[in-house]
């Protein structure tokens, strides 16, 4: 489980162990996935940071076998139109998104073949295929870990090993406090009168993926908030006036 230390990885970790599953926790933050794992069944958690390969080498030399991959690391950064993209910004992302994916997919696939029940899991985002103002570096680095699911299940065809993509929708976590590097009101604006999803929602639904038999492959989930039909095309509620 990759980008661990919060938000839907750790919730993942969690609903991973309550499923039974032996799982190794994977981000930067090392603080934070020795808590965690130290509150968890059969977890322990291993320094990672996807956009170094010797990071991503050091830590797949720790896992031993493997049967799921999460690929969870990643992120936005900033919401500039294109004519004032930040490039530091979309290297990071991409460095995050895609490279980060690509490194923890091969340095573990052999082992996920080997297992003879393989499963990797990328966790993308419903902005791979709906684009909005503003988020082009962003969909940009999702459309191509899109890619990277779709030809990596073409390549597997005939091996044990499935491959799911799970692409969420507005989901209340750090993540736009991440985008906008710390500023609390304007990541707080985002889900402003929105009862979006947790990330416990998404958790759950990489749990129902990782349990399905060996034959099922779920493609596929695209999973939304009910106030979101488009990345860019949200109800929000009014606030309730004071008396």
């Amino acid at each position: 489980m990759t980008g661990a230390s919060s938000g839907i990885g750790e919730a993942a970790a969690r609903h991973l162990t309550a499923a039974g599953f032996d799982v190794v926790l994977g981000a930067r933050r090392r603080d934070r996935i020795d808590a965690i794992a130290g509150e968890l069944p059969r977890a322990r958690a291993i320094a990672l940071d996807v956009t170094d390969q010797a990071s991503v080498d050091a830590f797949c030399a720790e896992v031993g076998d493997c049967r799921v991959l999460v690929n969870n690391a990643g992120g936005a950064l900033g919401l500039e139109p294109i004519a004032q993209a930040d490039e530091e910004h979309w290297r990071q992302m991409w460095e995050t998104n895609v490279m980060g994916t690509l490194r923890m997919t091969r340095a573990l696939l052999g082992r996920l073949i080997a297992s003879g029940d393989g499963l990797v899991i990328n966790i993308g985002s419903v902005a791979s295929f709906e684009r909005y103002p503003g988020g082009a570096g962003y969909s940009a680095a999702k459309s191509a870990e899109r890619a990277i699911t779709d030809v990596l299940r073409m390549e597997l065809l005939g091996q044990p090993v499935r491959v799911s993509e799970i692409d969420p929708g507005m989901v209340e976590t750090e993540f736009s406090l991440v985008r906008f590097r710390g500023d609390v009101d304007r990541a707080a604006a985002v889900y402003a009168g929105v009862d979006a999803l947790c990330a416990d929602d998404i958790a759950a639904c990489i749990a129902f993926v990782a349990t399905r038999p060996s034959h099922v492959d779920i493609d596929e989930m695209i999973v939304r908030p009910r106030d979101q039909a488009r990345t860019h095309m949200v109800h929000r509620r009014k606030p309730e006036s004071g008396s």
